[in-house]
């Protein structure tokens, strides 16, 4: 086994505006948090492990397999150009293998454990978690609990998290509720989108989660600023850096800032995570060929991956919805429907997401699943957009943000909620295997609030059943 240590880059930050003063007036705040760890980007052969301190001293971290006695020793560097923040990737590991590991800062010390994920052929269930909204306006972390909502995962034991978009927000203060100070302002330089994610990672559940649990992330919006494009905004560069610095995601050499990728877990789940943010057309473009949401680069990716995958269930995992109204005069989602439902006049993102479906449809791509987020309700849905071609999507939030309440879907692809839940915080929980695939919706209190069971299908087509809300195989 070889442990190859890499470094994030970002800065100090030098100022931010504790609760209760202007946000156009920061001033200075104590920058310690403390140690902390976050394992990420798990696959059945590495795993990297993320951290962030309060000197520049390196962390020393060991590792190995659980009951295994020797342990392999790393000194990851903390890069002061990256709010302190380093990593190290970890490579050779073994499938299927529960690892255990220690992380040394000065007087701090963190244990915690992980599991790698299943041989890409191996016949193993995977159970995946998924969500996003972390932290906005009235909503950042209590000034005595935290984000309890990180309680109520951790206990669903998962194999991976799906952290499906606005990890923070960047563009908005904490309010007037009382909260934990050190977010409450607008982040528009380095210094302060670092202090927004740091503010984030530094909670208590939060950290107990991402310990334990690989998490995947993604950025949407509220990373830079509502509803931005890419392409376009002044403050994409500094917003991906901060992203990048918290999160390791490593792009490949040509392109080190792509954030999309693949994740294999076993025989029976493909992700295949979007941006949809870094290369998308402006929202206020008539819709047609030339308007993208994921460029063609990544859109002939997907498309590609799709057609691939030998994968029982395949994920397309989107930060925003294929099938509802997110808001706005300009859609924001792949939808075009107004808040009715019905579809406006080339707006939307619609002519490439129907492109998307029509070539799972006419290559007979069997058992794909939506995951997506962003409009702070959850929903189970069934599309139909042709009498011989259903997919099924899948819409989990808010972790901690405003509750927002169920909406008319899009009458285009001829929808039916199967359940929902709405004015609540709460998460998705997708569980699959070769038969099967059960999603729970579940709260802040761990209650199962909506259910259904999905047959895996020899064909597009697949019947919901309703699933004991109970059941937790």
């Amino acid at each position: 086994m070889r442990w190859t240590g890499l470094a994030s880059t970002a800065v100090f930050l030098l100022s931010i505006a504790p609760s209760g003063l202007s946000p156009a007036a920061p001033t200075a705040l104590d920058l310690r948090a403390g140690l902390l760890v976050t394992i990420a980007e798990v696959s059945h052969e590495r795993a990297t492990m993320w951290v962030r301190g309060d000197s520049r001293e390196p962390v020393i971290a060991r590792y190995r397999p659980d009951g295994d006695a020797a342990d392999t020793v790393a000194a990851i560097r903390l890069d002061p150009a990256a709010d302190l923040t380093g990593r190290a990737v970890m490579t050779g590991l073994a499938p299927a293998t529960r690892y255990v590991y220690e992380a040394e800062h000065g007087p701090d010390r963190i244990a915690g454990a992980f599991r790698t994920a299943p041989a890409p052929g191996a016949d193993a269930p995977a159970r995946i978690l998924w969500s996003g909204d972390l932290g906005g306006a009235n909503h950042c972390r209590d000034i005595e609990d935290g984000y309890t909502i990180f309680e109520a995962m951790a206990k669903r034991r998962a194999d991976l998290f799906l952290f499906l978009g606005d990890t923070i927000y960047a563009d908005q203060t904490c309010g007037v509720r009382q909260h934990a100070p050190g977010a409450n302002f607008i982040a528009t330089t380095l210094d302060q989108y670092h202090a927004k994610h740091r503010y984030n990672r530094g909670d208590t559940a939060v950290q107990r989660f991402a310990r334990t649990t690989p998490i995947f992330a993604m950025w949407d919006d509220h990373e830079v600023r509502n509803n931005f494009v890419g392409p376009f905004d002044p403050l994409m560069p500094v917003g991906r850096q901060a992203f990048l610095d918290y999160w390791p995601i490593a792009g490949p050499p040509d392109e080190p800032t792509r954030l999309y990728r693949r994740v294999r877990w076993g025989r029976h789940a493909e992700l295949f995570m979007l941006d949809t943010r870094q290369y998308r057309t402006p929202n206020a473009t008539p819709d047609g060929p030339m308007k993208s949401m994921l460029g063609d680069v990544q859109r002939t990716w997907l498309l590609d991956g799709l057609r691939a995958s030998d994968a029982t269930w395949k994920f397309i995992v989107s930060s925003v919805p294929f099938g509802m109204f997110t808001g706005g005069t300009y859609s924001d989602s792949w939808s075009g429907a107004n808040a009715l439902g019905f579809q406006r006049f080339r707006n939307g993102f619609v002519h490439e997401r129907d492109t998307i479906l029509a070539t799972i449809r006419d290559s007979g791509i069997r058992n794909v699943v939506v995951l997506s987020g962003d409009v702070h309700h959850a929903e189970l849905i069934r599309h139909a957009p042709a009498p011989d071609f259903a997919f099924h999507e899948f819409v989990a939030g808010p972790l901690a943000a405003r509750q927002g309440f169920k909406r008319f879907l899009d009458r285009s692809l001829n929808s039916r909620s199967l359940g929902a839940l709405g004015w609540a915080k709460n998460f998705g929980e997708v569980v699959v295997d070769g038969d099967r695939l059960v999603v729970r919706i579940v709260d802040n209190a761990g209650a199962t609030r909506a259910s259904v069971r999905l047959p895996a299908a020899d064909r597009t087509v697949v019947r919901a059943v309703p699933s004991d809300p109970g059941d937790t195989r």
